[in-house]
């Protein structure tokens, strides 16, 4: 099946044509996914990763392989609940275990997230909140948790998936107690505590519905109308296979938002799999939808790199989420390569600046 994939790609051009496959070639001369990435003229390329993840060797051979993966993004360990589990009290341990490890290993953070609708404590989910108390939690949250972590973060995803489909705002705690006010209050409160840090607005769905799309640019300007910066907004790109759009779609949709004067990055990408086991011509189409969106990223010069929410189907949350869908990554749970990485080592090999 790999090898009939393999085959369909070849004839496609997104694989080399001679010689070993991509992958093996990439293994051979110590080229990863970051470090052509970074010869393409982007920032990184990235993978979420977490302390569940720091007991197995095979897994943490590769993530610390500073060619392959130059940024990493807590995928749970900076989030309220954790961090903040009861109010004023502020547990840093599991979040500080995941910068130390990207600080001893040379590589960059992203941090995520600051403010967001789930994966909050009872405290604040089920508060009798005045807009005036609610304010002062979410001003003292974000304040000691940016401050932990100021000068570590190249960014922080302070808003985290406000909108609805249609684009309205979300009925969160948040919204319900304070309007479309909390998102100006947030991305001021992390400024204040981090003048250094990148400051996103993150979402799901931006890359495929329009109505979401010109919600986020209403945030954007509801920020920029209120001088409160913000440098960058964030599209997940949770994808599915034959359902991501195309390059130059994808590329048109980031260019609305660099045109606003924001750098703009994928920074949750994995392309599911609808039907298991995946057959040969789905992994080639996989492979094509990972080129569409790394490549939309390499024609927007703002776009400043790509995170996968993990890189091995091993600890993908695709199929607990879905079921019935998965094989979403890059690598096999096996940590085999996938056509799809071979795919994107012939497109960044291909974008290499002379």
């Amino acid at each position: 099946m790999a090898r009939l994939a393999r085959a369909l790609l070849m004839a496609s051009g997104l694989l080399l044509a001679a010689g070993r496959p991509a992958a093996a070639q990439n293994q051979t001369q110590g080229e990863g996914l970051h470090s052509l990435m970074v010869a393409a003229g982007k920032l990184y390329f990235g993978t979420a990763m977490d302390t569940g993840n720091f007991n197995d060797p095979a897994y943490m051979a590769i993530v610390t392989n500073k060619s392959e993966f130059g940024m990493f993004t807590p995928e749970n360990s900076m989030k309220w609940q954790v961090t903040e589990p009861q109010l004023d009290k502020f547990s840093f341990t599991q979040a500080d275990e995941v910068a130390q490890k990207v600080k001893s290993n040379g590589q960059m953070l992203r941090c995520h997230t600051l403010v967001w609708y789930s994966q909050l404590p009872t405290f604040v989910a089920n508060g009798s909140w005045t807009p005036a108390t609610l304010s002062a939690v979410m001003t003292a949250h974000i304040t000691n948790v940016v401050t932990h972590y100021a000068g570590q973060c190249y960014a922080w995803d302070v808003v985290n998936e406000a909108l609805n489909e249609d684009g309205t705002f979300r009925q969160s705690v948040f919204f319900q107690t304070l309007g479309s006010a909390f998102i100006p209050l947030a991305f001021r409160a992390a400024a204040a505590a981090d003048p250094r840090a990148k400051l996103y607005y993150n979402d799901f769905n931006l890359e495929t519905t329009p109505a979401k799309t010109a919600g986020a640019l209403r945030i954007v300007q509801l920020l920029q109308s209120n001088k409160t910066r913000i440098d960058g907004v964030g599209f997940q790109a949770h994808l599915a296979v034959n359902h991501t759009p195309p390059r130059t779609s994808l590329a048109a949709t980031l260019r609305r938002f660099t045109a606003l004067g924001l750098e703009v990055a994928y920074t949750e990408l994995d392309v599911a799999q609808t039907a298991l086991p995946e057959s040969a011509a789905a992994l080639a189409q996989q492979a094509r939808d990972y080129v569409a969106v790394v490549g939309s990223c390499l024609d927007v010069p703002r776009c400043v790199g790509v995170t996968v929410w993990q890189f091995t189907d091993k600890f993908s949350w695709v199929p607990a989420a879905f079921p019935g869908r998965g094989e979403a990554c890059l690598f096999a749970s096996d940590y085999s390569r996938k056509p799809a990485y071979d795919a994107l080592v012939a497109l960044l090999r291909g974008r290499r600046l002379r």
